[in-house]
C-alpha cells in the first residue's frame, strides 16, 4: 500500500471510540506489544506474579532478594513491586502527558487480609489495608493502589484517599458495592488540600456475572442470557458519569471494566469489549488483546451507552437477585484472589531451593 495510509487494526479502532485500553498483565513484552496497540495502563494480580516468577527470566532478581535474607513473603512482595514498576516506567510518559489522569498500573494489596483463614477482625483488616496502602504507595506517582470492595477494604478507601493514595476499588459487582467505594472516596477527596491529582477507578467485573446467571439464574429467556453483565457494567457507568458531572475535578473518575474475556468457548472473543466501546478503560489479558488483533476488519464504534429493549432490562431485574449475586461472586472473588497468592508463596518457596541447590 505505498503511498497509502496503512488500515488500523481492531485496537486502534477500539482506542478510536474513546476507551483507554489497559493491559491486564506487567509482563514486559507484553506491555512494548500492548502499547504499540495503544494501551496507556496495566494491571496486576498474584496469578500475572507467579508466572513471571516461573517463567525463570527473574531468577537473578530472586537470588538477590534471597540473599538479603528476606522470607518468602517479603521476596514475593518485593518482586511484584519491580515488576509493576518497571510497567509503570514504561507508561510513565502517558502519565505525563495527560497530567496525571491516565498512565498508571494497578498493584495489588495482599489478597489474603480477606481470606477466609485470616485471623484478624474486620477493624484490624482496615488497619492493615491502610498502612499497606500507603506504604506501597510512597513515592510512585503513577501507581494505583487496588483495594477489594469488601468491609474491610470498603472501610479503608476515605483514610488512604486523604492521605493522596490513588485507588482502584476491585470485585465490584453490584451498584451497593459501587455506591459505598465512590461515597468513601469522595469523602476522603474532600479532605485534600487541593484536588489537582485526585483520581480513582472502579473495576466492575463482567464476565463473571454471565457465569452466574448460566450456572444460578437459568431462567432467564434466550434474549436476556449473557446480558446481565453488561447490562449491570453500562448502569454503573452511567451511575458514575451522573454523579461526577457537577464536581468539575481537573482528572476524570473512571469506570473499568475488569473481566472482560470471554469465559464461553462458544462466544464472540470480543463480546464484552464491543458492547462496553466508547468510553471509560476496558482491562483486557494479553489473550483477549491477540484474539481481537485477528479480527481482520473489525471496525470498532461507541456502544457504551446503548442498552438492550425495555422488556430485556425488566426481566433481568424481576429475575436476578443483584444481592444474592454479588454474596455468591464475592466468596468465589476472593477465594480467586487468595489462592493464587498462596500460590505464589509457595512458588517462591520452591525457588528457594531449586536456586539454591543449583549454586552448590
Amino acid at each position: 500500500m505505498s503511498g497509502m495510509d496503512a488500515p488500523i487494526t481492531p485496537l486502534q479502532s477500539l482506542v478510536s471510540t474513546g476507551t483507554r485500553l489497559w493491559l491486564d498483565s506487567v509482563d514486559d513484552d507484553f506491555v512494548q506489544q500492548s502499547r504499540r496497540y495503544g494501551a496507556t495502563g496495566a494491571t496486576s494480580n498474584p496469578i500475572i506474579i507467579a508466572d513471571l516468577v516461573n517463567s525463570g527470566r527473574f531468577d537473578n532478581d530472586l537470588i538477590e532478594l534471597m540473599d538479603q535474607g528476606l522470607s518468602n513473603e517479603d521476596v514475593a512482595w518485593q518482586m511484584t513491586n519491580r515488576l509493576v514498576q518497571q510497567a509503570q516506567d514504561a507508561f510513565a510518559d502517558v502519565h505525563e502527558k495527560t497530567n496525571g489522569d491516565d498512565g498508571y498500573v494497578s498493584f495489588e494489596l495482599d489478597p489474603l487480609l480477606d481470606d477466609a483463614g485470616c485471623p484478624l477482625n474486620t477493624e484490624e483488616r482496615t488497619a492493615h489495608y491502610i498502612e499497606l496502602g500507603k506504604f506501597w504507595a510512597t513515592g510512585h506517582k503513577n501507581r494505583m493502589i487496588k483495594i477489594p470492595a469488601t468491609a474491610a477494604g470498603l472501610a479503608a478507601l476515605e483514610e488512604l484517599v486523604a492521605a493522596g493514595v490513588i485507588v482502584n476499588v476491585t470485585l465490584l459487582f453490584t451498584q451497593r458495592q459501587y455506591r459505598l467505594a465512590r461515597d468513601a472516596i469522595w469523602r476522603g477527596a474532600q479532605r485534600l488540600s487541593s484536588l489537582n491529582q485526585f483520581k480513582s477507578v472502579y473495576s466492575i467485573f463482567i464476565s463473571r456475572i454471565d457465569v452466574y446467571t448460566k450456572k444460578y439464574v437459568s431462567e432467564l429467556s434466550p434474549a436476556a442470557q449473557g446480558l446481565v453483565g453488561i447490562v449491570n457494567a453500562k448502569r454503573l457507568w452511567h451511575d458514575n458519569i451522573q454523579f461526577w458531572r457537577d464536581k468539575r475535578l481537573p482528572l476524570t473518575q473512571q469506570i473499568i471494566f475488569a473481566s472482560t474475556g470471554t469465559k464461553d468457548p462458544n462466544g464472540a472473543i470480543d463480546k464484552y469489549v464491543m458492547a462496553l466501546a466508547g468510553s471509560d478503560i476496558q482491562t483486557n489479558p494479553p489473550a483477549t488483546n491477540a484474539g481481537i488483533q485477528k479480527l481482520e476488519g473489525r471496525n470498532y464504534t461507541r456502544t457504551v451507552g446503548d442498552f438492550p429493549p425495555p422488556e430485556v432490562l425488566e426481566e433481568i431485574d424481576i429475575k436476578v437477585d443483584f444481592q444474592s449475586m454479588e454474596d455468591v461472586l464475592m466468596d468465589e472473588g476472593l477465594e480467586k484472589f487468595a489462592n493464587p497468592q498462596k500460590d505464589l508463596l509457595a512458588l517462591i518457596a520452591e525457588k528457594r531451593a531449586s536456586l539454591t541447590a543449583a549454586r552448590c
